[in-house]
């Protein structure tokens, strides 16, 4: 029988998946990529896969590895893509990809199959992460054959083929909505909102955060300590990148930090519509560039910023394991080595404040910036510095005069 490698999340479209590759012929190795869901029963979903008819299921825990070598290097570039999504699903796919080739290795499996669709990014995702790792490997996405889709036109189908074969899901006729989780973040969409006359903060049901409304009436303050761009303690308690995660998940939450709904381009070409949440990544973005502020020098903060859409369009679009990245990556290393210091932040129905922060290595001089009179700063050197920079301009005035 062919053998292949299905990256099970335990959802609706996987779990068909799953069900139809079996029936097709198929020994299906089903991997669960623990990357800290944290509304998912892990047992339920492995016991679900082996009910279904995988030849195997297993867990392979990679929530640390996400965290520590995917998530932090794209906060650390301040990369959000089209200026406000925080990539929790793009940057979690590639690593799942890696996952999945490690067991089809393992269990000599020559194909990996997915359960995105043809419409969206994941497939992207999915694919060049594979061939850029193992350029043999067939990639198997039933949603682009034909014959799946001609038995599953839609959730609808697919909601009432698990009901007949007693498969459980969560997702249900009458609210058919499409979510994905893990440790950074939770995704929504399709269902009811495609529909963009729907408010989607009201609609979805959040899994880590409470709406800014129903928050605390009062400021929670959260300190926040970096390494060389990397954060390691929280409240003064050294943990690990995951727990760090999780712990700000838990604290920005309750406080309503990081929900955002908006209407993207996706990397096929077709806008939709997206809600997030993503509490902890939020909090660490914010708090990181605190520090940064104390310890970049203006020119290199300046070329991250204008480098940092660039790295979020690879990221989304696919394109983690490319030369390109590898060099970003390379680059941001050298960036953060003086981006040390804590932060405290106060939050406050959703909104965050800075409530102090230091560096050891601050460039921030007080003697200099002050703006009371003596100082290190000179200030009649400024007018030698501005005849220097107007010059250009009083040239081309002469030549150009501009009306007004």
């Amino acid at each position: 029988m062919a053998s292949c490698v299905l990256a099970y999340s335990g959802g609706l479209d996987t779990s068909v998946i799953l069900s139809w590759l079996v029936e097709t012929g198929y020994d299906v190795h089903a991997v669960y990529v623990d990357l800290g869901q944290p509304c998912e029963d892990r047992e339920a979903i492995l016991d679900k896969a082996r009910k279904i008819g995988a030849k195997s299921a297993r867990l392979v825990d990679a929530k640390e590895e996400l965290c520590r070598d995917f998530a932090f290097p794209v906060m650390q570039w301040d990369a959000r893509y089209e200026g406000v999504y925080l990539l929790g699903t793009s940057i979690a796919r590639p690593l799942i990809a890696k996952v999945c080739l490690q067991v089809a290795r393992e269990v000599g499996a020559d194909t990996f199959a997915h359960g995105a669709t043809g419409k969206g990014n994941d497939q992207c995702r999915f694919q060049l992460a594979a061939e850029a790792l193992q350029p043999g490997i067939k990639v198997l996405a039933p949603w682009r054959l034909a014959e799946f889709r001609q038995k599953f036109p839609g959730r609808k189908e697919m909601i009432a083929y698990c009901e007949q074969k007693g498969i459980p899901v969560k997702a249900t006729a009458a609210k058919p909505y499409s979510s994905d989780e893990n440790c950074l973040h939770i995704s929504y969409e399709a269902g009811r909102l495609e529909d963009l006359l729907v408010n989607g903060v009201e609609l979805v049901e959040f899994g880590m955060t409470t709406l800014p409304q129903e928050a605390p009436d009062r400021v929670e303050k959260v300190t926040i300590a970096f390494e060389s761009g990397v954060p390691t303690r929280v409240n003064g308690d050294s943990l690990s990148a995951y727990e760090i995660v999780s712990r700000l998940n838990e604290i920005g939450g309750r406080n309503g930090v990081g929900l955002v709904d908006m209407v993207e381009n996706r990397f096929v070409g077709m806008k939709s519509r997206g809600v997030y949440e993503a509490p902890g990544m939020t909090l660490l973005y914010f708090a990181h560039r605190q520090i940064e502020q104390l310890t970049l020098d203006r020119d290199v903060m300046h070329l991250r910023d204008r480098l940092a859409p660039e790295v979020a369009e690879l990221v989304y679009y696919g394109f983690w394991y490319s030369a390109k990245m590898d060099a970003f990556l390379a680059m941001i290393r050298e960036i953060q080595k003086p981006v040390t210091g804590e932060v405290t932040l106060g939050l406050y129905k959703g909104n965050i404040f800075v409530d102090r922060r230091a560096s050891p290595n601050s460039l921030y001089d007080e003697g200099i910036a002050t703006m009371e009179a003596g100082g290190d700063y000179d200030q009649s050197d400024a007018e030698g510095f501005l005849r220097i920079q107007g010059l250009p301009l009083r040239v081309q005035a002469r030549v150009r005069p501009r009306s007004y």
